[in-house]
């Protein structure tokens, strides 16, 4: 294991490869973190490597660590979250299981020593002290307003949803054994030292965790300490462990993921039955039936090459094909994502300005909290239900209960399922609504609408709901 404070540098040829790193000097930084927008918050998270140079040769590919100079980006990131927090947010009513683990590697397995129901702080800092316990706390951005924005943006920038964990390691401890993730992994140092491995992945861009054991695995393919201040990124797949060194008193560092289950494959899982769908209605050939006994067969050789043939005339009818619906994928985003950092203390957005009329010019605000999607009317329970255009938007959304699995996202404080919040229009809305996100100011009159009455009213709809201002 490296010393405290070595230098990886000098490792002879035979030890691990060097991670990609790029230093940067306190002198030259930037202002800590830019949250003008989200490319601009992005660029400030992996500076000084820019983005289209980690999209080109570390997404997905390879890890990248940039270790920092920087003690005024080592200050910020230990604001973020420190392990003297945990007192006053054990007084606010945290529980085992849900709010936070404790946890330690043992034998190359994970042991969790978890207590049951509300955590108790002196208990806590009993395990982390004498068992030396890895303590895992879920979320941290439900509580953190600062972890809030970053996340906020990221999941703005990626189009994904952006989780967090931060994990407080004593000295001379690993709280979780080697494994890998089925997201991409942005670690960001926040107090003390953590030495880390990273191995050759079993799995690339692997779609769920797993816990690898020490035989399997080999030797690192990378090896080295983070410090406060620093970055480090793996792609899903990474093999990975780490551990505090002997001599740092405890590390602190939160894992910022995202992209689970957002690949080429989910999509198609999520598009594919609604072109389908829709083909049928064109082509008689999807509407033509499949053999007798097709599905008590075992040989079906003979109806794969069918089965090939229908998916080239889909292919080729997707060629022709403006949109391609994704909507589970678009609403399971908007409804579970964070809502907008607005910075003030109102809890819920309320329509301000001026009221749209038909002479008005408008402007679509909050643009990344909003999605259009076109599905069968919700309201219609017939067979042959006609489609709607669906607003989607997380303005409403509870930054209380973000990512914290089914049993917190479906049940409200009073009790009640959580609804996605959007509006509903007849598909010939479709063009106006296009015309508004499209533009970046359109005139109400000027809308793809029959009447006038129409177009008021869309504009009025999407300003009751604070997507639009009056300019």
């Amino acid at each position: 294991m490296p010393k405290k404070g070595g230098k990886h540098a000098d490792m002879g040829e035979d030890g691990p490869a060097q991670c990609k790193r790029a230093k940067m000097e306190a002198g030259c930084s930037p202002s800590v973190m830019s949250f003008e927008n989200p490319d601009s918050l992005f660029e400030s998270l992996i500076s000084p490597i820019k983005q289209e140079v980690f999209f080109r040769e570390y997404w997905e590919q390879k890890p990248l660590l940039v270790q920092r100079n920087n003690p005024l980006l080592a200050a910020y990131y230990q604001s973020l979250f420190q392990l003297s927090d945990l007192k006053e947010l054990c007084g606010q009513g945290l529980y085992y299981g849900r709010d936070l683990n404790i946890c330690r590697c043992v034998n190359g397995k994970k042991k969790v020593l978890n207590k049951e129901g509300k955590v108790n702080y002196m208990q806590l800092k009993k395990d982390f002290d004498q068992k030396k316990a890895t303590i895992q706390f879920h979320q941290p951005q439900r509580f953190k307003e600062e972890l809030w924005k970053i996340q906020e943006k990221l999941e703005c920038y990626f189009g994904s949803l952006v989780g967090s964990n931060v994990y407080m390691t004593p000295q001379g401890s690993q709280g979780l054994p080697p494994h890998y993730d089925d997201v991409e992994v942005f670690i960001l140092q926040l107090e003390g030292e953590k030495h880390w491995r990273l191995y050759k992945p079993t799995v690339h861009l692997a779609r769920e965790y797993n816990v690898e054991s020490e035989d399997r695995i080999g030797s690192p393919t990378h090896e080295f300490i983070l410090k406060p201040g620093d970055l480090l990124y793996f792609p899903r797949g990474t093999i990975h462990q780490a551990d505090t060194p002997p001599g740092i008193s405890y590390s602190t560092h939160v894992t910022i993921s995202t992209y689970q289950n957002n690949s080429w494959g989910d999509f198609l899982l999520d598009a594919i039955p609604a072109l389908v769908f829709d083909t049928a209605k064109e082509d008689v050939a999807l509407r033509t039936s499949i053999p007798r006994k097709l599905l008590m067969q075992v040989d079906v050789a003979d109806s794969m090459k069918k089965l090939s043939s229908l998916l080239r005339r889909l292919a080729d009818c997707l060629e022709n094909t403006r949109e391609l619906r994704s909507s589970d994928m678009k609403k399971d985003f908007i409804m579970n994502r964070l809502p907008p950092c607005l910075g003030c203390d109102t809890d819920t957005l309320t329509p301000g300005g001026k009221f749209p009329k038909i002479d008005s010019k408008i402007q679509l605000q909050f643009r990344d909290h909003a999605v259009i999607t076109v599905e069968p009317d919700q309201e219609n329970s017939d067979e042959n239900r006609r489609e709607m255009v669906y607003v989607y938007h997380s303005l409403r959304n509870k930054r209380e209960t973000h990512m914290m699995g089914t049993e917190d996202d479906t049940a409200s404080e009073e009790g009640t399922p959580q609804q996605t919040h959007g509006l509903r229009f007849p598909l010939s809305y479709l063009d106006a609504l296009k015309q508004i996100w499209c533009s970046s100011t359109v005139n109400v009159k000027e809308l793809n609408l029959a009447s006038d009455e129409e177009k008021e009213n869309l504009a009025l709809s999407l300003w009751t709901e604070c997507l639009i201002q009056v300019i």
